[in-house]
């Protein structure tokens, strides 16, 4: 079934501490993975937390990536939400699992604007 977008939640496991843990490297490989999906940035917002913890979107033409980092836990939460077929989230996912150096991964995959229309009238955004 045709829809508008294809929203991942994806959870990293066993992340490297320090690494998750720095807003300048989260921002860094966040936007890397969005320019290895190929998708359009419009603009990267990151945030540190006392006493740990990153959280951030960039947000692109397609619709966003966010991230939410638990570095006393190894864990990232991410939502990777992309519009239109040339979007390669699956590159991105694979390289933010490796560039976290994350020990293991889940990934649900949620199909968004589901429109009872004909597949010839569901159109994305130039």
């Amino acid at each position: 079934m045709k829809s508008l977008g294809k929203h991942l939640i994806v959870e990293l496991y066993d992340c490297d501490f320090d690494l998750i843990n720095d807003v300048s490297q989260v921002e860094k490989i966040l936007v890397e993975a969005v320019a290895i999906s190929k998708a359009t940035i419009v603009q990267p917002v990151f945030h540190q937390f006392s006493p740990h913890g990153v959280s951030g979107v960039v947000v692109i033409a397609e619709s966003h990536f966010t991230i939410h980092t638990w570095p006393e836990y190894g864990y990232c939460a991410l939502d990777i939400f992309t519009c239109g077929e040339l979007i390669d989230s699956d590159a991105s996912l694979a390289y933010l699992q490796k560039a976290f150096k994350a020990g293991s991964r889940s990934v649900m995959e949620i199909k968004r604007g589901v429109l009872n229309l004909p597949a010839d009238r569901l159109r994305h955004k130039p």
